[in-house]
């Protein structure tokens, strides 16, 4: 009967889905962005890298948007983006999205707060500021969901 069970397990571990298994299929993704922000379109060329069919929304009510979809204020960076019902505030490595959709958490987003030097879209050499990602849901609470190192 134990190898019954242990077969059983092995199969369902076989068919399960590794969260950071790589997506195939372009991903789409809206981006709402200052005009006068460049970073920005060095994060969407990021996405594109990545397989990610990009909605390139141009606004000047960028602070109206991170209301709309509760990203809070303390999570803020220079764009906000939407995918699979959740919030992608600022400059969020491609690979950090595709585990968020994999996994599909109860929160309502992620972030990279401010602009660290490093991430996708701010790259100034081979600088790169340890950063986190971290997760947000409609309590309040955070939690880091990804982090990387200073180089």
């Amino acid at each position: 009967m134990s190898k019954l069970f242990l077969i059983i397990g092995l199969l369902g571990a076989s068919f399960g889905i590794n969260a950071e298994e790589k997506i195939t299929d372009p991903l789409e993704i809206t981006v709402h962005r200052s005009p006068t922000c460049s970073c920005c379109s060095k994060w969407i060329a990021h996405l594109k890298e990545h397989d990610f069919k990009v909605n390139d929304v141009v606004t000047t009510e960028i602070l109206g948007i991170k209301a709309k979809y509760a990203v809070p204020k303390n999570m803020n960076s220079c764009h906000t983006a939407i995918i699979g019902g959740y919030a992608v505030e600022g400059h969020v490595p491609a690979q950090d999205i595709k585990k968020l959709l994999n996994l599909k958490p109860k929160v309502l987003g992620i972030s990279v707060p401010g602009m660290p030097v490093g991430t996708p879209g701010m790259e100034m050499g081979n600088k790169k500021d340890a950063f986190q990602v971290i997760s947000f849901d409609k309590d309040a609470q955070y939690k880091v969901f990804n982090s990387y190192e200073a180089k």
